[in-house]
């Protein structure tokens, strides 16, 4: 979750791939036994017309020869396959500009049952699908890499695909390290200075593109993907704000949806200053249930209690905020990081330990380990950053979601929010007013994902995930109009791969199968 500053509220949303790895080694046997995915006459993809798309299918006017382009796979990174996808910029203008899309596809274990391609995206907004699907053993159990061929894309802006440029890595670093919540004037100024700036920078170093990386835009080259896949049905996986770009994809062509899981869902119903707390709200949660773990063990380093436990880090946030720790050369450890190294562990159980060895480090004066956290979350290497995530998250979002809070007006809807979170509720409030200084507004704003007439999409929460609460995730299902919710009793981000063999099942056989639970199941 990359989202440095103020934005940190808003952008909860991300899969870091460096911090979400599963501890499942994705061994065991094939599962559920393959079911194509059921299409109409009119959809099959037996026959295709001369363009190479499906002969009936409906082309959106003036975007046939994307449509009806074909893949040229080629081999790379150890028997996977890489191609590019030929886009429009601008829907609207679709013989203007072009961007390309990187592609990677891993060839499914059983090619004679193969079910077909699954797309799949791992969040961010930022991250890379790329990379996700390259990492299919790590991230997918068996049965999905027996009978799919997994696809990743990076996203419009994102990673390889024609990505978004906005600033220098010492322009990212000043603006990761800033204050997260402004305690007077000139801080708030600064902090607007900063965020100015980074928009500005993606007009002059990105120019038209800067307003063309929304979601939905990005959706809609999935269904161009679908199409140059030679597939009637969107095969689809998608976590985190994934989720958001899947729920897209469905509610604007729920007639492609064949089988969809959305996995740690946002729900972009949520009122800015709602899901704020509610954001709030899953990390102080994530958080509690990480202290609770030491203190249940005994001798805990924390203290005796979780409140006492609590107490401990944020007079730790206080004290970077007041004096920043050395970490690194030119790199102290200010409260904007420190919370970024406490937040990176706690989207996955197997990292508490990591976060154990950081605080400790930082009680004991030095930084270095929790700036090396915060570091894995911004996706930020020793010679700088590895990826364009960072500045990514902002433009998508902002574009999404042109909604903010005035500074002015934070003191009085902070109240609640930092009731929900006492430790990170002011920097969630403060968060609010980010997108006002973005560079570029788009008018947009959210509403219901209805995907009317769909075939049945999955939806999954986790009880305790400290990103997209499980709220979100019922209030997805809600929405969408043929949904199922998979509930994990858990700690984390996400719930599929996450040791929950009830989850993993219900997935498999949902994707492998076409088996469609009748109600809510809870694991």
């Amino acid at each position: 979750m990359p989202e440095p500053a103020r934005l940190r509220s808003t952008l909860a949303t991300a899969l870091v791939a460096a911090l979400a790895l599963s501890a499942c080694s994705g061994a065991g046997d094939a599962g559920p036994e393959p079911r194509p995915v059921e299409t109409s006459t009119s959809t099959s993809a037996s026959a295709s017309s001369s363009s190479g798309t499906p002969a009936t299918e409906d082309v959106p006017a003036g975007l046939e020869d994307y449509y009806g382009q074909t893949l040229d796979w080629q081999d790379c990174r150890k028997g996977d396959q890489c191609a590019t996808l030929e886009v429009p910029l601008d829907y609207a203008q679709p013989q203007g500009r072009t961007i390309e899309l990187s592609l990677l596809r891993v060839p499914a274990g059983d090619q004679d049952s193969k079910v077909g391609s699954l797309l799949v995206n791992p969040g961010g907004p930022g991250a890379s699908g790329v990379d996700y699907a390259a990492a299919a053993t790590t991230y997918f159990n068996k049965p999905i890499r027996t009978y799919f061929d997994i696809v990743g894309f990076d996203p419009r802006g994102v990673g390889r695909s024609d990505p978004i440029d906005c600033l220098s890595d010492e322009q990212l670093d000043e603006f990761a390290a800033s204050d997260p919540d402004p305690d007077d004037v000139p801080e708030q100024q600064l902090s607007d200075a900063l965020l100015r700036q980074f928009g500005e920078g993606c007009l002059a170093r990105s120019g038209a593109l800067t307003r063309h990386v929304s979601t939905e835009e990005a959706a809609r080259d999935m269904d161009v993907l679908r199409s140059a896949l030679r597939q009637p049905k969107m095969l689809y996986f998608g976590a985190s704000y994934g989720t958001f770009l899947g729920g897209t994809y469905a509610d604007l062509f729920p007639d492609k949806v064949g089988r969809m899981v959305l996995d740690g869902a946002v729900d972009p119903t949520v009122s800015l200053v709602k899901g704020a707390e509610v954001q709030a709200k899953g990390f102080e949660t994530a958080l509690r249930a990480y202290v609770g773990h030491c203190v249940d063990k005994g001798d805990c380093y924390l203290g005796d209690s979780v409140d006492e436990g609590i107490g401990r880090i944020q007079d730790l946030l206080e004290q970077t905020d007041a004096e920043p720790l050395p970490a690194a050369e030119g790199r102290p450890l200010t409260e904007g990081l420190a919370v970024l190294g406490i937040w990176a562990p706690l989207y996955n159980r197997d990292f508490w330990y990591a976060l154990d060895v950081g605080l400790k480090s930082a009680f004991a004066g030095n930084g270095k380990v929790l700036l090396q956290l915060a570091d894995a979350y911004l996706n930020r290497g020793k010679d700088g950053y590895k990826d364009n995530s960072g500045e990514a998250i902002y433009a998508v979002n902002c574009l999404d979601r042109d909604e903010w809070v005035d500074p002015g007006e934070v003191a009085r809807v902070q109240g609640p929010i930092i009731k929900a979170s006492p430790t990170f509720g002011r920097l969630f409030a403060w968060g609010l007013t980010a997108c006002g200084s973005w560079a570029v507004h788009s008018g947009k704003k959210p509403h219901p994902l209805r995907a009317t007439g769909s075939a049945p999409i999955m939806v999954v929460g986790t009880t305790r995930d400290p990103a997209t609460p499980l709220s979100w995730a019922e209030g997805l299902v809600r929405q969408l109009d043929d949904a199922v919710l998979v509930k994990r009793d858990g700690d984390g981000h996400t719930g599929y791969k996450a040791g929950n063999k009830c989850v993993d099942e219900a997935v498999e056989a949902y994707l492998v199968s076409g088996t469609v639970p009748p109600d809510t199941v809870s694991c």
